[in-house]
């Protein structure tokens, strides 16, 4: 394959797009072909579904159609998708792009002044990410959260790499099975393999894609992958890679009350479980609030609110336990110490 392409200058690149057959991959595609200036080499959509029925929307490729090819990853979650498009590829830059993503009209333009500035150091190019929220009202709990993605370090949903910072760090980490630190973890091993990241000019749109009201409690199955992170990373992951923090510590404080005041209350200490039952129901409420403040305070908003606020600490905390046991003896990717 060729370092340049359409007379830009720039080198090629790959796009890699992991899906498991939601209906946004249509937008994605068709907002890719429609991206003038330097248009990929490839397209690459990884069918990441266990057992694939019924046909992907490529021809919403349109122009690009004849440059889209499709793999199957089985089911093992996007860091096994993405690692088995980018190791088909031939460029030297491969860009991952979610399936709910849209690009935006002058993006393989502004892609390829990217790539054209990038030095002999730089390893990614992270593009900049947009969530359009409601006008008309305050956004979601959920809303909000996807919100976040546009400060988000290193996020998959649009990031270049050089090909061969990928090989050199041995791509994503399979262990990650969710569409959670994956990135993060990547960026770090890039970042220690003495590559640099950096952000380019090119702009993407993440729509909020739907979700029931309980989106937010099975979320909090990303606390295991944090833990695999503290594992790989060191407990100063957070810093290096450019990553909020979240609520784990209060969460374990309310946990702990609520476990305190049940064995109390089981023991017939009914004065000390009264005072851990008081501080369960304060950090509930003070959690609660928090969420539906910001937000739009509709009734099935602040019921949804009230809801998972009651289940997200002990879930959270949960899984954080679940995965430290499950990663306990993890080595990272290449078998460092």
């Amino acid at each position: 394959m060729t370092d340049a392409f359409a007379g830009t200058g720039a080198p090629a690149y790959s796009v890699v797009v992991p899906t498991i057959g939601r209906p946004c991959l249509a937008d994605c595609l068709r907002a890719l072909a429609a991206a003038v200036g330097h248009p990929p080499e490839e397209v690459v959509v990884v069918d990441d579904r266990p057992d694939p029925t019924g046909e992907l929307p490529l021809e919403a490729a349109g122009a690009l159609r004849g440059r889209v090819r499709t793999l199957r990853s089985g089911g093992r979650g996007p860091a096994a998708a993405r690692n088995a498009g980018w190791r088909t590829v031939g460029t030297p830059w491969t860009v991952f792009l979610d399936d709910d993503v849209q690009v935006l009209p002058s993006w393989s333009r502004l892609l390829a002044e990217d790539l054209k500035a990038a030095d002999t150091d730089t390893g990614g190019i992270q593009g900049r990410l947009t969530v359009p929220l409601p006008e008309d009202r305050r956004p979601t709990d959920w809303e909000r959260g996807t919100a976040g993605l546009e400060q988000a370090a290193w996020a998959t949903a649009d990031m270049a790499y050089r090909t061969a910072a990928l090989a050199g760090v041995g791509g994503f980490d399979e262990r990650f099975r969710r569409a959670f630190r994956e990135d993060a973890d990547l960026a770090l091993r890039v970042r220690e393999a003495g590559w640099t990241l950096r952000r380019g000019r090119r702009q993407t749109r993440h729509p909020v894609r739907p979700a029931d009201r309980w989106v937010s409690v099975r979320a909090q199955r990303g606390n295991a992958d944090d833990a695999l992170m503290n594992r790989l990373h060191g407990r100063d992951w957070w810093t290096r890679a450019e990553a909020p923090r979240g609520r784990l510590p209060r969460h374990v404080l309310v946990t702990a009350a609520a476990l305190v005041a049940s064995a109390c209350a089981l023991t017939g200490r009914r004065r000390a479980a009264g005072v851990a039952g008081a501080l369960w129901a304060l950090g509930t409420a003070e959690f609660a609030l928090a969420r539906i403040g910001p937000g739009p305070r509709t009734r099935q908003e602040i019921t949804t609110m009230l809801s998972t606020s009651v289940l997200i600490p002990p879930l959270a905390v949960g899984h954080w336990l679940h995965g430290r046991v499950r990663h306990r003896g993890a080595m990272p990717v290449g078998g460092r110490p």
